[in-house]
């Protein structure tokens, strides 16, 4: 059975990406640890088995609509703000997988500019009244 966590199954380029139901299940734990509650306390509070909680938290399990605003509630904070941090998290994570192209090695090498007089041009002002020059490569 292919692995859920990996796009592109059908490329040559398998990388892993994060599940949504993980970075929102990290999302719930960090909101539930910062206001200093415990599993039971929120699992109560929006009425769902405290193992559910727990699963949903550690991404095993997808929350339904339901489920994930009766979480927010009991934790008083809005669905669109953990929405949004999700969209943090997984941009972060997108950034960290990126791959890091050195940009100054795909370019060519800068030009040389020659001042000396040219063999093939006189060395005389031109139609502008500047001097002539080579471009070496």
């Amino acid at each position: 059975m292919p692995d859920p966590a990996v796009i592109g199954l059908g490329s040559r380029e398998r990388r892993p990406r994060p599940l949504l139901r993980t970075v929102l299940g990290d999302v719930l734990r960090r909101a539930r640890r910062e206001q200093g509650r415990t599993l039971a306390d929120v699992a109560g509070a929006a009425k769902v088995s405290t193992p559910y909680l727990s699963e949903l938290e550690r991404g095993r399990k997808e929350a339904s609509s339901e489920v994930l605003a009766a979480v927010c509630d009991a934790l008083r904070i809005e669905l669109s703000d953990v929405l949004t941090e999700v969209g943090r998290d997984l941009v972060d994570a997108r950034s960290r997988r990126a791959p890091v192209v050195d940009l100054r090695s795909r370019r060519a090498p800068a030009p040389v500019v020659d001042l000396r007089p040219s063999r093939h041009a006189p060395a005389r002002p031109g139609p502008a009244g500047d001097v002539r020059c080579l471009l070496a490569a």
